[in-house]
């Protein structure tokens, strides 16, 4: 990758002064960390994805591995073939069908309904000191 060291980078920072000047200079570092910071972005999607592709080609081979071990124990040690299932005595065809009990049913009751809200009962506004005589001529 790049490879920059301290006096490298001191003249980088002297161009970049000189040529962009100061008071644009705090611009033009925010638009390239702004960038700098979307390749990274790229780049470690790029990764992923070439990460995940390496993986799944890798756990492709070792399925194909896997089934190819499976295919010799298997010849290896063949399984003895099971007998076939006999029918059921019990399920005749001419037997009726078996009934389920039904649930017993009961009676819902409706709730009691609850006690109506009570309201609050404001005190009456105390006449003030100041003008006793206001609320009496009204």
């Amino acid at each position: 990758m790049l490879d920059f060291n301290a006096p490298e980078f001191l003249v980088v920072a002297i161009v970049a002064l000189i040529v962009i000047g100061p008071k644009d200079l705090p611009k033009a570092m925010r638009f390239l960390g702004k960038w700098v910071g979307r390749a990274r972005g790229v780049a470690r999607q790029f990764r992923s994805g070439f990460d995940s592709m390496v993986r799944e080609a890798e756990l492709a081979e070792m399925e194909k591995q896997w089934a190819a071990e499976n295919e010799r124990i298997m010849r290896e040690h063949p399984v003895p073939s099971l007998p076939a299932p006999q029918p059921d005595h019990f399920a005749a065809e001419d037997a009726p069908p078996v009934t389920v009990e039904q649930p017993e049913l009961f009676e819902v009751t409706p709730e009691i309904e609850p006690a109506a809200k009570l309201r609050r009962v404001r005190k009456p506004k105390a006449q003030t000191l100041a003008n006793p005589g206001e609320d009496a001529a009204e």
